[in-house]
């Protein structure tokens, strides 16, 4: 049946170090996504990082870690490490608590 390749797909997870709590990163995350047709999660981590997973079209995925290299305007990002993983076919992009 003709589908689309899965390598067309492309999945992140980011753990992003930084002034990155408290700076709307989350949110701004959330936004900056959806406009990329990016989908998947972001979350704070109990010691200060944020988590986030993206998945979509290799040309969106990467602008949005390049997004995450600077974040919102309050943001100081300091690193951003990238760990490619298996597409699980995400339909949607949700900040989790």
């Amino acid at each position: 049946m003709p589908n689309s390749s899965p390598s067309s797909t492309q999945r992140v997870r980011l753990i992003i170090s930084g002034r990155v709590q408290g700076v709307g990163f989350r949110f701004s995350t959330r936004e900056a996504a959806i406009q990329r047709n990016v989908n998947g999660w972001v979350r704070n981590l109990s010691d200060g990082r944020v988590e986030a997973v993206l998945e979509g079209s290799q040309p969106d995925v990467k602008s949005m870690i390049e997004w995450c290299h600077q974040g919102p305007p309050a943001a100081v990002v300091q690193q951003v490490s990238v760990h490619q993983e298996s597409p699980k076919g995400l339909q949607d992009f949700e900040i989790s608590r």
